[in-house]
């Protein structure tokens, strides 16, 4: 049996936990909105026809900030189309997923679902079809309390508050030749510079994510940034991240890897923005927004799949409905693993998406809602994660992979609350043959070093996955623990993902 060794101390720190690391992706595309959060005639939906059910599980899941309306979604989206009167709202199509946008749920009813779950709103404008007028107007109608014909307008829409958004996107993926409105790095960069400038002239608390690369696969990855950075740097707080991880071709020791491609990719795009700053004399830090990232199965959105044709445009039809297994769910926790190890640069980022569209929660029309397997790592490690991020020492076994050359059997992550004396370690075995013996130096968390509780998401079945007919098939369950004098010893099934709360006295 593999052994790996972790040591920590409370005094060698990353960075804090950031709650906006936990954050989600709500975007109008197949059943996410409409069947999904908003369904009018389900049993459990209120009266304003949000359904109580996903919301009870949305709000377990720990989701902080959502980032709202899209993805490829926003680059064709006319916002005033979702203000107002709903039955003079316009029937839309939406370009980027081939359907008929109702608008039925928008701006003023998002953000009331918004404090049902209790999420903070993360605006994305549209710079593919529009651009600095329309951010500003949106924004006025927005953020500005009243007195304006914008502002007004949303108080007679009946919301007299402001939405006091804070986090605004910059367009979507520009970098994406598949994006309605897509532009050069020059081109962007000059538009999104231009863009940020106006909306800090009107409120200049903003908090602003410029479009980064779509992927560290793209073409131009690494020069887009330099670019986009050139000309925006001292115009915006975040530069954006987005990946997506599968399985292919059943090589599954280089997909359990996928935390090491993404260290790769946020240690990447710092360097170019560290790059950029420097070139500029600049001492301003520019953060990442990972706001989006998952397991998702793009090679299962096959050309056949998708919906063509001037005379076919559905409404919320089924679109990116990834059933999630059991290895799907311990890569989700790989990669929630090294977003925390760099809490430093990362520090924001959001689960792409959160109902039905590759999602952590599936829902049936007029029938239940349910947890998938990745489910239970996100909701876990945002339940824990507090106080800070701690540096750890792992000597462990390499393995070999095609995608990524030798990689660690195993990976983790430990946070520490210096107030409240506790403190997590989330760890994921990425061994799929045999167990891996844990063994945890936690003594420099203090003295009277305790494990309070520890969960493991594991299941001699690696495909198993919790489904319409069995959703409750793969869940969390209890993982031994051995402890003495502050060194824990656990050992984890393959292909495992575990986290344990522990608590010590400083």
């Amino acid at each position: 049996m593999t052994t790996a060794s972790l040591s920590v101390d409370r005094r060698h720190i990353v960075g804090p936990v950031q709650r906006r690391l936990f954050g989600g992706f709500v975007e109008h595309l197949g059943r996410h909105v409409y069947d999904g959060i908003y369904e009018p005639d389900h049993p459990t939906a209120g009266p304003e026809g949000f359904r109580r059910d996903v919301i009870a599980l949305v709000r377990e899941l720990g989701v902080s900030t959502i980032r709202y309306p899209g993805g490829n979604f926003v680059s064709g989206f006319r916002w005033e189309d979702s203000v107002g009167p709903r039955e003079e709202r316009p029937r839309r199509l939406d370009l980027a997923w081939h359907s008929t946008e109702t608008n039925e749920v928008g701006l003023h009813e998002f953000a009331t679902w918004l404090e049902m779950v209790g999420s903070e709103l993360m605006l994305a404008v549209n710079l593919g079809t529009r651009g600095v007028q329309e951010a500003l107007d949106l924004l006025e109608y927005s953020n500005v309390p009243g007195g304006t014909t914008l502002s007004d307008s949303r108080r007679a829409n009946g919301r007299d508050e402001p939405f006091a958004v804070e986090m605004w996107c910059l367009g979507n993926e520009m970098d994406g030749p598949w994006q309605v409105g897509h532009r050069s790095a020059d081109a962007y960069g000059a538009l999104a510079s231009q863009t940020a400038k106006a909306m800090r002239m009107l409120d200049p608390s903003v908090r602003l994510v410029v479009c980064g690369s779509s992927g560290s696969y793209m073409p131009t990855f690494g020069e887009w940034e330099r670019v986009v950075l050139t000309h925006t740097y001292d115009d915006v707080d975040y530069i954006s991240c987005h990946a997506y991880y599968e399985e292919r071709d059943g090589d599954v020791d280089s997909f359990l890897a996928s935390g090491v491609d993404l260290d790769h990719f946020i240690e990447t795009v710092v360097a170019t923005a560290d790059h950029v700053g420097a070139v500029r004399g600049s001492t301003k830090r520019i953060d990442l927004s990972f706001d989006e990232w998952n397991v998702w199965y793009q090679s299962r959105f096959a050309e056949d799949e998708q919906i063509r044709g001037i005379d076919t445009w559905p409404v919320a039809p089924r679109l990116l409905e990834d059933v999630y297994s059991v290895t799907d769910a311990v890569v989700v926790g790989g990669l929630l693993i090294s977003l925390l190890n760099h809490a430093d640069r990362v520090t924001s980022a959001s689960l792409a998406q959160l109902v039905n569209v590759i999602a952590p929660i599936m829902t049936e029309p007029g029938g239940p809602a349910w947890r998938q397997t990745t489910f239970f790592p996100f909701a876990t490690t945002s339940r824990l994660a507090r106080g800070t991020v701690l540096d750890v020492q792992i000597d462990v076994p390499d393995y070999p992979t095609a995608a990524y050359g030798e990689v660690p059997l195993v990976d983790a992550a430990v946070t520490w609350d210096e107030e409240t004396g506790t403190g997590a370690v989330f760890v994921v075995n990425r061994a799929c043959a045999e167990p891996t013996t844990v063994e945890l130096d936690l003594a420099g968390l203090g003295v009277d070093v305790r494990v309070t509780d520890a969960v493991v998401l594991a299941d001699p079945d690696r495909h198993a996955r919790n489904t319409l007919a069995e959703p409750e098939r793969v869940g969390l369950r209890p993982l031994e623990v051995g402890i003495r004098a502050g060194r824990a010893t656990v050992t984890l099934p393959p292909v495992a993902w575990a986290a344990l709360s522990v608590t010590a006295q400083r």
